[in-house]
């Protein structure tokens, strides 16, 4: 299955001349490294990157204390959680430093909502003049880092979950429909850091870009950029952020707002 969806993004997101990223320059002014982050188009929201919860928490142990107990136990050794298996908190047990791949973690984790974080921690979803990122949620940062039973939210990248529902979302709101030629644009920190002069551009349909998640030649992330043709609305996951932010006309921010499945943010100071 993997395989003919990714032969399809293949075939149908080629790669486009880097020169498509002269429009975004000129929006965002700036050089793009991190991504194009573009001002309201008149209108922006944040999608917030999703974070799951386990069902047996709240442990007592932070992820790196688990990844050091799982790499020094013996095959004698009860389970360092009981009732937890590796493999619920590692993609592959035989390598923690495996990616997720944005995929849900699994049955018995839950999606816990930025809003619910922060009722329960105190922190603010952003604190005022920031941005979603590493620095979010204080209380949690603590020596040991996040707690186990917390994924905490993907940094330059969103779910799939969030990304199919996007995509969606921008259909429904699109002159074009399905049928909105659209462009790509990955930063070079995503690529190895190999080449900062021809940037790694891609053009297709938004009928399609529900596969472009899979594309052979862009593993591990979603576009730092992502924008109709037009610029009528612009994406940008910026490399360092756990947010995306979305600018556009009104009723796509509204839109976005509203759902039931994207969590969206207005940040009045990012707009």
């Amino acid at each position: 299955m993997y395989e003919t969806v990714a032969a399809l993004a293949a075939a149908r997101w080629p790669r486009a001349a880097s020169a498509e990223t002269d429009g975004l320059r000129e929006l965002a002014a700036d050089d793009g490294l991190t991504g194009f982050m573009p001002p309201a188009l008149p209108d922006a929201a944040w999608v917030l990157h999703s974070m799951y919860e386990h069902e047996l928490g709240p442990f007592d142990m932070s992820y790196p204390t688990y990844q050091r107990a799982f790499l020094n136990r013996k095959s004698a050794d009860p389970e360092i959680i009981p009732g937890l298996d590796p493999a619920e908190v590692f993609t592959d047990p035989s390598n923690i430093f495996a990616p997720s791949r944005g995929e849900h973690p699994g049955p018995r984790w839950r999606r816990l909502r930025w809003a619910e974080l922060a009722r329960r921690t105190g922190d603010p979803v952003a604190a005022e003049g920031h941005l979603p990122c590493h620095a979010s949620f204080p209380s949690l940062r603590e020596p040991g880092g996040w707690p186990l039973d917390i994924t905490g939210p993907s940094e330059g990248s969103l779910g799939r979950a969030d990304w199919d529902r996007l995509i969606e979302i921008l259909t429904e709101h699109s002159p074009q429909g399905a049928d909105t030629r659209c462009l790509a644009y990955y930063t070079p920190l995503g690529q190895g850091a190999e080449d900062f002069e021809n940037l790694h551009v891609r053009a297709g349909r938004l009928a399609d870009a529900k596969a472009l998640y899979d594309h052979p030649d862009e593993e591990w992330w979603t576009p730092s950029n992502f924008w109709a043709h037009d610029r009528s609305w612009v994406l940008c996951t910026d490399y360092d952020l756990r947010a995306t932010k979305v600018a556009g006309p009104a009723p796509l921010v509204e839109a976005l707002l509203d759902d039931s499945e994207i969590e969206a943010v207005r940040l009045p100071w990012a707009h």
